[in-house]
């Protein structure tokens, strides 16, 4: 089976995602997992798996909820670094649960049953792409709920009424708004123009803190590992917060102050390249050794 073979393709997102997996798992070349490169005693028949196969034993092992999430954080990490095919092959490994939703759902459902699996689709690849955190337990089940959610927020759109906020308590006018006006880029960028945050570190830091993209992707393209960036992105979350607590991003620095953030900004500086000049002799090490 080909994409090409398929004379009609399907109308519903998630019956198109379906189709779009079984060509990518047939015969004669099916996409497989090999378990073994991420997890060495996950219990599964083989080590090396077609993905249908993978799935259906995923479906009768339900309480192996070890190996799921080790399946799962391979299938994410995948989907977000290795190309659509296999952002493909998550969905359909999700397609029994996908459907489930989506059945749910469209009972007493008035409109067109395929939005409500184009808005559970849309729902799922978010959480895939940037959403799902891959160092918290069960990434699956966190796929899924957003899934859900997406579906559940378009038929709640059927209400003839929708809940607001009580906003008899606001007073009219305009107000003033505090420097730096509350909004989180601004207070970034602050932080960088003080040196309590790097400027190589503010893109990464707004895709993952205040965007909540997903690591994985941003630590490939900045060349450092994933463990790597959480740190640094923990030590920056205290600075700022350090930072709040002193009024230095909301407030006037004083000259003491901003001496001395220059100060831990330097060294922060000189660390780094250090460890950049160890990694290049470490790298030229190897590569003569190998070349020996």
């Amino acid at each position: 089976m080909s994409m090409s073979d398929a004379t009609n393709w399907p109308a519903s997102a998630l019956d198109a995602a379906e189709t779009a997996f079984a060509a990518l798992t047939c015969e004669p070349a099916p996409l497989a997992l090999d378990c073994t490169a991420f997890f060495s005693d996950a219990g599964l028949p083989q080590p090396v798996m077609p993905l249908s196969v993978l799935r259906d034993w995923l479906l009768r092992h339900p309480r192996a909820y070890t190996v799921r999430d080790e399946v799962w954080r391979e299938l994410i990490r995948r989907a977000r670094l290795d190309g659509p095919h296999w952002v493909v092959a998550a969905v359909g490994m999700a397609m029994p649960a996908l459907q489930q939703y989506a059945a749910q759902l469209c009972e007493g459902y008035d409109g067109d049953p395929a939005d409500v699996d184009a808005e559970i689709l849309t729902g799922f690849l978010t959480a895939l792409r940037d959403r799902a955190d891959l160092a918290k337990p069960a990434p699956y089940a966190s796929l899924c709920k957003a899934a859900w959610r997406a579906g559940r927020d378009l038929r709640l759109q059927q209400r003839e009424f929708l809940p607001v906020e009580d906003i008899d308590h606001v007073a009219p006018g305009s107000r003033t708004p505090r420097v730096p006006y509350g909004h989180p880029d601004l207070l970034v960028r602050r932080a960088v123009t003080l040196g309590v945050l790097d400027p190589e570190d503010e893109q990464p830091y707004i895709d993952v803190r205040l965007g909540r993209r997903a690591i994985e992707p941003i630590a490939a393209r900045n060349g450092v590992s994933v463990d790597a960036l959480r740190m640094r992105l923990s030590r920056i979350d205290s600075r700022i917060a350090e930072a709040l607590a002193d009024g230095l991003l909301t407030g006037v620095a004083s000259p003491e102050t901003m001496a001395h953030v220059r100060l831990r900004a330097e060294q922060r500086s000189r660390r780094r390249a250090g460890r950049a000049a160890a990694a290049r002799r470490e790298a030229a090490r190897q590569h003569a050794a190998a070349a020996a």
